[in-house]
């Protein structure tokens, strides 16, 4: 969330966002609608592998020249992949915009994703693949997902999986790059100090000619979602489970109480609900964690704990209770007061995070094409009832809610 942009559309169709700022260090890149639910079947984790190897060469650069382009003058190459989204960014001095936006232009528009190379990079996202599994309070998320969204394009792991990995080479990364990575497809957003007519002339310098349509696969989720209780051994000494429920996705209005809900249940403070009742009063957990992942078309709500395996099934229990008192009576007046000017409190800390507010701000124009400002969103929540709050929390309740357990 911001107080000012500017936004211009190339006839090619790519938009442009961009933040003025006097900072300067600068941030541009791209936000591509690619992400693992577009891929095929027999290609899973090639939306992650691309986003991997779009910098090991070009029809005009080596993978070494790509690296150094930003590197020696003191600015980096970013990149991440998420089930619906592909990003691809730099941070640098903000004298070097028209090398970063080439850079990005050829790597989007060039890549050529050499063989040699793209066997280099397998093994390291090999290494990722089966080093993610050490880490069970992160597996469990993916794990959660997949069993959750089973049978649609969000039901599978990002980073793919050995064997699907193994039959990607360069043309699939090629044909991946040519039907998804398309001006209608993407936004290209930048937060810095220039001129905005010059950053539109930079853009239609470099992207300007592109002019291939989107070839998706449709996009589609389970209209019926079956509620499971798993638990799955694994050698550890502490369990770790999810709690959660399907949701609505990013275009349904009540996304702000159930952001709101997500933040009281078990957010960033130390005082959340859950917190206080898991950790603080009982001593049953380290930590307990809440997210609300909105997806264009649905979502996922989860709660995260880890704890020692005898106290799982309490913890569980209380935090069904939790969600359940909520759904029944909501929330007095005077703590859901508090817990609004909480929110916002922390939505103007975060947005003093400059990398974050450029990401955020290519990922709103690429979906909703404009950003809330502050005030704009503050207001949203500000007007939540005690009403949407219940009917947030009766989509949470254990009745709707799935488990699943690594332990």
């Amino acid at each position: 969330m911001i107080n000012e942009y500017l936004t211009h559309t190339l006839p090619c169709g790519l938009k442009i966002a961009h933040i003025p700022t006097d900072s300067d260090v600068a941030y541009c890149g791209i936000t591509v609608s690619a992400g693992s639910r577009d891929e095929a079947n027999d290609c899973l984790g090639i939306a992650h592998f691309v986003e991997h190897t779009i910098f090991k060469g070009t029809t005009r650069r080596k993978a070494w020249h790509i690296l150094n382009r930003m590197e020696r003058v003191g600015g980096e190459l970013n990149a991440f992949t998420s089930k619906e989204e592909t990003t691809i960014y730099s941070i640098f001095p903000g004298d070097y915009y028209s090398r970063a936006i080439e850079l990005i232009a050829d790597i989007v528009q060039n890549s050529i994703f050499p063989g040699k190379e793209l066997d280099k990079e397998r093994e390291v996202v090999l290494d990722e693949v089966a080093s993610y599994r050490d880490m069970p309070s992160e597996a469990v998320y993916d794990d959660f997902e997949d069993l959750l969204f089973a049978g649609c394009g969000l039901g599978h792991n990002i980073l793919g999986t050995e064997d699907t990995l193994h039959r990607i080479g360069s043309a699939e990364c090629s044909r991946f790059l040519k039907n998804l990575y398309v001006p209608t497809n993407m936004v290209l957003f930048s937060y810095g100090n220039i001129n905005f007519s010059t950053l539109c002339r930079l853009t239609e310098r470099y992207f300007g000619n592109m002019n291939h349509s989107l070839d998706r696969i449709a996009r589609s989720s389970s209209s019926e979602f079956q509620t499971f209780h798993n638990i799955e051994r694994i050698d550890t000494h502490q369990s770790h489970t999810i709690y959660g429920a399907p949701t609505f996705g990013m275009f349904n209005n009540g996304k702000y109480a159930l952001s709101l809900l997500n933040n009281m249940l078990a957010g960033p403070g130390m005082n959340s609900l859950l917190n206080v009742a898991l950790r603080e009063k009982r001593g049953y957990v380290y930590s307990v964690d809440s997210s609300a992942t909105l997806y264009s078309d649905c979502g996922a709500f989860a709660i995260y704990f880890g704890c020692d395996a005898e106290h799982t099934r309490k913890c569980l229990d209380i935090i069904g209770r939790c969600i359940s008192d909520i759904a029944d009576h909501g929330i007095d007046d005077k703590r859901l007061s508090m817990a609004k000017r909480q929110y916002i409190g922390q939505i103007i800390v975060a947005n003093d995070n400059h990398e974050n507010v450029a990401l955020a701000l290519g990922k709103n124009m690429l979906y909703f094409g404009r950003m809330s400002t502050i005030t704009e969103t503050s207001e949203k929540i500000l007007a939540i009832t005690n009403d949407e709050i219940r009917n947030a929390a009766a989509m949470l309740t254990p009745d709707k809610a799935s488990t699943l357990t690594l332990a």
